[in-house]
């Protein structure tokens, strides 16, 4: 007889045990992986032994040691309750940068000056380019390195070294603001399609019960000219030959309790095949916040709601000429038009979720200045 096999050190079923790891990772377990290979080797730099060391740089390397295990307190997943949401990976960041900042007030002048590089890097990548704290460390490397091609001295003085650290301070907190922002819009997303989704579901379970409350179905006249009565026409069904003082009553009574769920599911696909096409014009991130995704789900409870409004206006006579379509398959192919007509919505959540995309992966550089104007003879 087959048995489960239980995991020694756990206690739970080995499939119980991967479904929980995934669930608490929830695609983050990168991000994570990296902030501690990140705390690895910082803690192997300040493990190495350093020589006259002051007192207060002993203090400061403690510190940094003591952010360093904050840090992987945060980033067990188990361990924090704001998993997720992935804001483990975005505060156990923050931790790491307080430790690395630490680190570097410890580092003379001459250390840090071989880390120039690393910090114009992450300047450009997260400051504006008129930012003051950018400016200077520009300025700064590009004095440098003037001076080290005219074979000149150049070092860094204990000023320009505190400047240089306030100045990675202030990117990395950019950083996180950027990823702080980018959290906050895709849970926004996530939640208006959450609210999307129940008004959906709502719509289709009170216009099952209420059948006859507000029917979705045309009463087309016929042509001048022809003999005959109305017909009524709905999205599952039709009823003609109704005589105009019978065309209420009528109405109601061809009214199916599936209309309303057959046009939104109609909707619901033709908006699913616009957020596959919209797709290719976002790109990914690296980040732990599915911004792309919750775009696309925020598009499919929309055109189920676009599609059942937009037949409701028609039915109204708000445009002119459509007021009457005369067979089931025309209300379903114009609940395919409305549906992907959500587009035109969506249209400017997705500028913004790509600008939030564009901001998470920093700043664009400065444009190359322009060639200075010939003077005039």
């Amino acid at each position: 007889m087959a048995t489960w096999r239980m995991a020694p050190w756990t206690g739970r079923r080995p499939g119980a045990r991967r479904f929980g790891e995934w669930e608490r990772e929830r695609g983050s377990w990168v991000l994570c992986e990296e902030v501690r290979a990140d705390v690895h080797e910082l803690r192997a730099i300040l493990a190495a032994p350093r020589e006259n060391q002051p007192p207060e740089h002993a203090e400061l390397r403690r510190g940094a040691q003591e952010a360093l295990d904050r840090a992987m307190e945060v980033i067990d997943p188990g361990a924090h309750r704001r998993n997720l949401t992935a804001s483990h990976v975005t505060t156990a960041q923050l931790h790491l940068n307080c430790a690395r900042s630490l680190w570097m007030r410890t580092l003379s002048p001459a250390e840090l000056q071989s880390f120039l590089p690393a910090v114009c890097a992450a300047v450009k990548q997260h400051l504006a380019p008129a930012d003051e704290h950018r400016i200077f460390v520009e300025r700064l490397a590009r004095e440098l390195r003037e001076a080290q091609e005219a074979g000149r001295p150049a070092s860094l003085t204990e000023g320009q070294l505190v400047t240089l650290v306030a100045a990675v301070d202030t990117a990395h907190q950019a950083g996180l603001r950027e990823k702080l922002r980018a959290g906050s819009f895709a849970r926004i997303v996530r939640w208006i399609a959450v609210f999307l989704f129940c008004a959906v579901i709502g719509v289709g379970v009170l216009s099952a019960l209420w059948r006859t409350a507000v029917p979705l179905c045309f009463t087309p006249a016929p042509s001048p000219g022809a003999r005959g009565d109305f017909s009524v026409v709905c999205p599952t069904g039709a009823s003609a030959s109704v005589p105009a003082g019978q065309l209420d009553a009528r109405t109601r009574a061809a009214a199916g309790w599936g209309d309303y769920i057959v046009v939104m599911l109609i909707g619901l696909v033709a908006a699913g095949i616009a957020a596959a096409s919209a797709l290719r014009k976002i790109r990914g991130t690296s980040t732990a916040f599915g911004i792309p995704i919750a775009l696309a789900l925020l598009k499919l409870p929309t055109g189920a709601l676009t599609a059942v409004l937009g037949l409701l206006l028609m039915r109204g006579g708000f445009v002119p000429g459509l007021s009457a379509l005369d067979s089931p398959g025309q209300i379903i192919a114009w609940a395919v038009v409305l549906g992907y007509s959500q587009e035109l919505f969506t249209k400017f959540v997705d500028r913004q979720g790509q600008a939030v995309l564009d901001g998470v992966r920093g700043p664009s550089p400065p444009s190359a200045p322009a060639p200075p104007a010939e003077p005039k003879r």
